[in-house]
């Protein structure tokens, strides 16, 4: 239960961070490109990178910083990081290729997917 309040936690100060980076960004820089959601991406993939690497390297740390910081925290503020890291753990192993097609479609599945959805919603 008490990873769950850790996820929970963490994914409340992480969603209010990511509406905050991100307004705060809109508001001084505008919308002509969406820069608050960009920066967003970049400091996730840094503080995801961080985080797991620091969790992986310290065994004497408690896992529930795990809960809280890169499941809950980041997986509310950016999921681009996630796919980031994962794609950088792949590529960590040797498997380039791999990585490549999980990048690669994640990418074009995910334009397509949101087409999709649109789509659908256009039609109802």
């Amino acid at each position: 239960m008490q990873k769950y309040l850790l996820i929970a936690f963490g994914g409340a100060l992480g969603s209010i961070a990511r509406y905050w980076v991100g307004t705060t960004i809109a508001g001084r820089m505008g919308t002509k490109f969406p820069y608050g959601t960009f920066v967003i991406n970049i400091t996730a993939c840094m503080i995801i990178g961080f985080s797991l690497t620091v969790l992986s390297k310290r065994a004497d740390m408690n896992p529930a910083w795990r809960f809280l910081i890169p499941v809950g925290f980041i997986g509310a503020y950016s999921t681009f990081s996630t796919y980031e890291w994962e794609t950088f753990s792949t590529i960590r192993t040797g498997a380039f290729l791999l990585a490549a097609l999980y990048a690669v479609s994640s990418l074009i599945l995910g334009l397509v997917a949101v087409w999709a959805g649109s789509a659908l919603a256009e039609i109802l």
